[in-house]
């Protein structure tokens, strides 16, 4: 009896561990294309079965299909896991890039990146600090007045005549209002808060695809975050421009590696309209022409090998070998869903791997885009993440729609 009790114990225990596992490292939504009802195999193991009452199957004429439904995540097709929900979409096709691209961008407010102390006689002082400031806090408004460049905030502290300012300052989300009183530096003469402040960036990267129903482009795969805060910057506006690579630090390991380019014409090519976790994302001012090739859902992506478009040298993208060796298909993966493994000989001499301005070259497989090359592992330049093109086209699709309601 003891051991039967012990067993019973032991497979529950067991199960609720299978549960709990497959409820991290699975998402709770997804998305198919019209035709693509259940079953979905996602591996050997799991797959998504309808568990509504709702008919999914496609049907031509005038039954249309719902435009989503519940369904649950199976083990081996007999134990339900957790319910889910699937979401039916329009398959979309895309041009691929892979060309490098240069981001000229200006922040909505003055990031705070530093602070330093004020030197005043024999004291040293820091306002900022003292008045409870911190890096990373983005400054939108002193004494109620709206700043957007470093000069502004610089005039504003030294005009102010050791008089008190009222900083508006947005931390997390959320707006704060603080009071700083600058003092006098005995170096200049002139009043100081003791902060090091940024209010625009400038970088390289790939551009990922473009849509030509909306005409908007994607890239990075990652956000773009201040070199000091880490944080993401927050965008006012910016735009993108040609970029001609002209040569290569290789990655090794412990150094990541760089492509080194300049941007070949100042005339913007594109607008910048959002900053985000998955990427840089905007509208281009004219048709960006190329072969269409369709999209792949999130469960499509499997292990094995795949084709990276990259730009290494001049302006013309190559495709080149490489493997997925990993997928993690957690929603809070964000830019971090699959690890990739260059293979192409040639790509490891010219770069050693993955560097620094690749980020946002494509991920073809089965001949449909899959994701994105986002990071490189520092310690290992051969290897690096990617994101799911779902994931990008989603935000995509959202940046499109929040600026139609703004022109609107």
């Amino acid at each position: 009896m003891k051991f039967l009790t012990a067993s019973a114990v032991t497979v529950s225990l067991l199960f609720m561990a299978v549960l709990g596992t497959a409820d991290y490292f699975t998402p709770d939504s997804y998305a198919v294309t019209e035709g693509g009802s259940p079953p979905l195999r996602l591996s050997n193991a799991l797959s998504v079965v309808c568990s509504g009452s709702e008919d999914v199957s496609t049907i031509s004429g005038d039954t249309v299909s719902p435009k989503s439904y519940d369904a649950q995540l199976m083990l081996y097709g007999k134990i339900p896991l957790k319910a889910v929900r699937v979401s039916i979409v329009d398959q979309t096709s895309v041009v691929l890039c892979g060309k490098p691209f240069g981001i000229r961008m200006f922040t909505n407010g003055v990031v705070i990146v530093g602070l330093a102390d004020i030197k005043d006689g024999s004291d040293t002082f820091n306002p900022a600090l003292e008045a409870g400031l911190k890096t990373g806090d983005v400054i939108t408004a002193i004494n109620g007045k709206p700043v957007f460049k470093n000069t502004e905030v610089q005039q504003a502290i030294e005009k102010c005549s050791g008089s008190p300012l009222k900083f508006t300052v947005r931390r997390d989300g959320t707006n704060l209002n603080v009071s700083v009183r600058p003092v006098r530096s005995e170096n200049d003469g002139l009043y100081k808060a003791g902060l090091w402040v940024r209010d625009s960036t400038a970088g390289i990267g790939t551009l990922t695809y473009y849509d030509p129903v909306t005409e908007s482009f994607a890239g990075l795969g990652h956000g773009i975050c201040d070199t000091d805060t880490g944080q993401l910057m927050p965008l006012l506006s910016g735009d993108i421009v040609p970029v001609t690579i002209n040569g290569i630090a290789r990655g090794r390991k412990g150094s990541p590696g760089e492509l080194r380019g300049y941007f070949s014409e100042d005339t913007a090519i594109g607008t910048l309209l959002e900053n985000v976790p998955t990427g840089v994302y905007g509208s281009l001012a004219s048709p960006l022409g190329g072969t269409a090739i369709k999209t792949a859902m999130k469960q499509e992506v499997k292990t094995g090998p795949v084709k990276i478009l990259t730009t290494v040298q001049g302006s013309i993208p190559q495709y080149y070998s490489a493997e997925i060796e990993k997928i993690d298909y957690r929603d809070c993966a964000q830019s971090k869903n699959m690890v990739v493994r260059i293979t192409d000989k040639n790509l490891l001499k010219q770069t050693g791997g993955i560097v620094q301005g690749m980020s946002g070259s494509p991920i073809v497989q089965d001949d449909k885009l899959v994701g994105a090359v986002t990071h490189v592992f520092v310690n290992d330049p051969t290897c690096g993440y990617g994101i799911f093109a779902e994931n990008m086209l989603e935000e995509s699709r959202s940046s499109v729609l929040k600026e139609d309601r703004k022109v609107s």
